[in-house]
């Protein structure tokens, strides 16, 4: 048999920004050419700056040529993400005060194909003296304009590339696009293209169009740009994820609620708890994790709704120690507080915990917070995909849903995601008859479990200062899938 050999990747040099580095399988192949392009704002010149930023971290020289924004406008921008990163040189071409007055041709290049014109000569003789690695230029649309036509620029763009990557350079060059300025003839010259945009409602996103002799992670990916420079958050596909582990059951602490699960809850599953508000349904996912921190696992909440503080003091109130777990390193709580993120943004913080701290419970709490709080369309996709990313890297998931009416047809959720749970557990509250006295009182029931059998009838749900209670089954109860349950005690 003839040995086969393993394929080998082509090496990588990093844009700067780790999440689109792992869009490109690793980064861009060196010695090639990059169009990034977009309208105004979208952050061109900021993912310019931040690959030059990269190349000064392995000490390669960096050069970036500049029509837009003068010298000290672009180390101003350097300095507010990466103050110590001042390193690098610009060859400020972009128009002055002197352009005005001065009664001059500002050409590119020379009619003529031997004599150069003086931009030509500039940017020759500064390459050649600083041989750089790495080249930024921003941005070539503005050249278009000092073409006499079209073939003339296409041809001496393509030419100049040319001679930039025979330099053994890598070229990230940007391009303003606009219904009226289409730049077609820049993306068939190059080898690969990255496009910025921004929504009018204010969502900027990121998508690689093409990349010869590479893979990449397709689709709109969501992207930052702050003080700190750019931030970019892949699209999470669930299929591209997951580690082994063992399917085995994780009790809640209380031995009647694990009873009822036959167990209790499987590592790997999705687990929806619904009810109406002030039934409990955080408490009860907050009893998993209290296990878990006795096992040393971490769990993580993510709260739409209610602040750590609020948390911790119901916490304290039903003795989970919520506060020594946090200290401890076994829980963490974090506020998302409403359109601050992003989907992408969400699903990239939801990673990081899973991957790097080796989260083991996750809750989000709750779906109805995550649907109105994360910028964006489609949340229940999103959701979905976080939910089965969480599923392949085995990790137990607590999704806590609101019901929004008290009375009326029984349902599980408003959201329709009842389908992507593995278990589902709902609490409601039911009216107590006895004799003349009318008492409200709360419920417990197991709906589905995927992975065993379960409990089938309700019991009787009691939170307290020592934590919850579940009583026997209730029996002579009413009306329960009509919405209305209520419990007539024999007289």
């Amino acid at each position: 048999m003839v040995e086969m050999k393993e394929k080998q990747l082509p090496l990588r040099i990093s844009t700067g920004v780790a999440g689109l580095d792992e869009i490109l399988s690793g980064g861009l192949i060196p010695n090639r050419s990059y169009l990034v392009r977009g309208g105004p704002g979208t952050g061109k010149t900021t993912l310019g700056l931040h690959f030059l930023e990269a190349g000064m971290r392995k000490d390669e020289k960096g050069l970036i040529i500049s029509f837009n924004l003068g010298e000290k406008e672009l180390r101003e921008l350097m300095k507010g993400f990466n103050p110590d990163l001042q390193n690098f040189s610009v060859l400020d071409l972009s128009p002055n005060s002197r352009f005005f007055s001065e009664v001059e041709s500002y050409e590119i290049f020379a009619p003529s194909e031997v004599e150069r014109g003086p931009i030509t000569k500039t940017i020759i003789e500064r390459i050649e003296a600083e041989k750089p690695k790495r080249i930024a230029i921003d941005s070539i649309s503005q050249l278009r304009y000092l073409a006499s036509t079209s073939a003339q620029f296409h041809k001496q763009i393509r030419s100049f590339l040319y001679f930039l990557i025979e330099k053994g350079t890598t070229v990230l060059f940007t391009s303003e696009v606009s219904s009226t300025n289409p730049d077609d003839d820049m993306q068939f010259i190059s080898d690969g293209i990255i496009s910025l945009s921004n929504s009018p409602e204010g969502l900027r996103t990121l998508s690689p169009l093409k990349y010869l002799g590479s893979g990449f992670l397709s689709g709109l990916h969501n992207l930052k740009l702050s003080a700190v420079g750019m931030e970019v958050f892949p699209r999470l596909v669930p299929q591209n994820h997951a580690r082994p582990f063992t399917l085995e059951a994780l009790s809640s602490g209380v031995p009647a609620l694990d009873e009822m699960l036959c167990g209790g809850l499987e590592r790997g599953t999705i687990t929806l708890i619904s009810g109406p508000s002030g039934t409990g349904k955080t408490t009860l996912g907050m009893n998993f994790m209290k296990e878990a921190a006795r096992r040393g696992e971490r769990s993580v909440i993510f709260s739409f709704e209610e602040d750590p503080e609020l948390i911790f003091h119901r916490a304290d109130s039903i003795n989970i120690p919520a506060r020594v777990m946090v200290e401890k390193g076994t829980l963490s709580i974090q506020r998302i507080e409403p359109l601050q993120y992003t989907p992408g943004e969400f699903a990239y913080m939801v990673r990081k915990e899973v991957e790097e701290k080796n989260a083991r419970i996750i809750m989000i709490d709750s779906t109805a917070g995550y649907r109105v709080s994360l910028q964006g369309e489609d949340p229940v996709s999103h959701l979905h995909a976080v939910c089965k990313y969480l599923q392949n890297m085995g990790v137990a998931t607590i999704l806590i849903n609101e019901k929004e009416h008290l009375t009326g047809s029984f349902r599980i959720t408003e959201l329709g995601i009842s389908y992507m749970a593995d278990n589902i557990i709902f609490l409601d509250y039911i009216e107590r008859y006895k004799g003349s006295i009318i008492e409200l009182k709360k419920a417990v029931g197991i709906l589905k479990k995927r992975m065993s059998g379960f409990d089938s009838s309700l019991h009787e749900l009691e939170i307290g200062p020592n934590g919850i209670r579940i009583s026997e089954t209730l029996r002579n109860l009413k009306f329960i899938i009509a919405g209305l349950p209520s419990w007539q005690e024999p007289e």
